[in-house]
């Protein structure tokens, strides 16, 4: 029998796992304040005070994961997977249609992205299949098959709605999860050389705008004032941040709304230009601190699902860290991908947090078994 809630556990409470994740979050909500002003107007409050909204939120779905055992979701991984993929299917069908895009369930003027917490359901699924099926040898491609349906069906279903940015996420974090627990040298040529050779395949697939980010990317100055607008604005506000910064509410970039999407996806251009580089590097050192700390839990944890768990986990924030971080500068294709604990979005938030609610979950609970 699982217990549900053992005051036991709460001698092994994380606060420090907390500290982080609240220090982040309150950095980026001033920072959300300076973003949104020049679209809102007024104190620039509105937004900030919307995100605390959804960080309360995010707090009340915490609670349940932490006082729960957490090997109960190793019991119900394949349901939940299940679960997360109708609706993703669902979304396509009747969710809310914005640019031709649909990622949203809309309800009484509420949006929820149910691909955000999709990704714990993959990382949950995963996590219990190779829990099951452990192997002294590495992992040949056959043992790979359920594992790969697990990662493409999500993967097919977001290129559908279409969020190819996503579909990436989810694609880097199964394949990641993979690698881990060993994958045999001739299997992993043999994925990586059909990888290549889908590539040409997935080009044709992609839809004009897709296509326009990407040949962007390569040449952001083949179409300054259309595709390449957004990266060529994000690089001159991130630069012209130099060491210091320009000083809080004060980023010319971002106040004259130059930059785009400045309280989402390029929320941390704007912390750049009006912060610099040395408290840059501070905020990069609280991301690399957090995803230490989510890899020392899993090393620590007593089985297997609890260790695979945690580094998914700790690979989720990983991966949408670079993302971000990566298409702001420019070295990546821009995406539209939120930056953890930092960007508006209650649906990124509140995953976060329960992914955060998962690492103290099992943080507690590693002397217990």
């Amino acid at each position: 029998m699982i217990p549900f809630v053992d005051r036991r556990a709460f001698r092994n409470f994380d606060p420090w796992l907390v500290l982080i994740v609240i220090i982040i979050f309150a950095i980026g909500l001033f920072n959300l304040r300076s973003g949104s002003m020049s679209y809102t107007g007024g104190s620039g409050w509105a937004i900030p005070l919307r995100q605390l909204t959804w960080f309360g939120f995010g707090l009340v779905f915490m609670i349940p994961i932490i006082l729960i055992d957490y090997r109960i979701w190793e019991r119900l991984a394949y349901p939940l997977f299940g679960f997360a993929l109708l609706l993703l299917l669902g979304v396509i069908f009747v969710g809310s249609s914005t640019a031709g895009v649909k990622r949203w369930f809309t309800l009484g003027g509420i949006a929820f992205q149910p691909s955000e917490p999709a990704k714990l359901a993959l990382i949950i699924i995963l996590a219990k299949y190779f829990q099951d099926n452990p192997r002294d040898t590495s992992y040949q491609l056959k043992h790979l098959l359920l594992p790969g349906l697990f990662v493409g069906l999500p993967v097919i279903l977001l290129v559908l709605e279409p969020d190819l940015g996503t579909a990436l996420l989810y694609l880097s974090l199964g394949t990641i999860m993979i690698l881990f627990v060993g994958v045999q040298r001739r299997s992993l040529i043999l994925g990586a050389v059909t990888g290549v050779l889908a590539v040409p395949l997935l080009w044709t697939n992609l839809k004009d705008y897709q296509k326009q980010r990407i040949l962007t990317f390569i040449d952001p100055d083949r179409d300054p004032l259309g595709a390449g607008y957004q990266i060529i604005q994000s690089k001159i506000a991130v630069g012209s941040g130099c060491f210091f910064g320009k000083g809080y509410l004060k980023g010319t970039q971002t106040q004259l709304k130059f930059l785009p999407e400045q309280h989402t996806d390029f929320v941390f251009s704007v912390f750049a230009e009006e912060q610099g580089f040395f408290r840059v590097m501070i905020v990069l050192a609280l991301f690399a601190l957090l995803i230490i700390w989510a890899l020392q839990i899993g090393a620590q944890a007593k089985d297997r699902f609890g260790a695979l768990v945690s580094f998914g986990i700790a690979m989720l924030f990983l991966i949408q860290t670079f993302f971000n971080i990566g298409m702001v500068v420019g070295i990546l294709p821009v995406v539209g991908m939120t930056l953890p604990f930092f960007s508006y979005g209650g649906s990124s938030l509140i995953t976060g947090l329960i992914g955060i609610a998962f690492l103290l979950n099992i943080r507690m609970r590693r002397y217990m078994f």
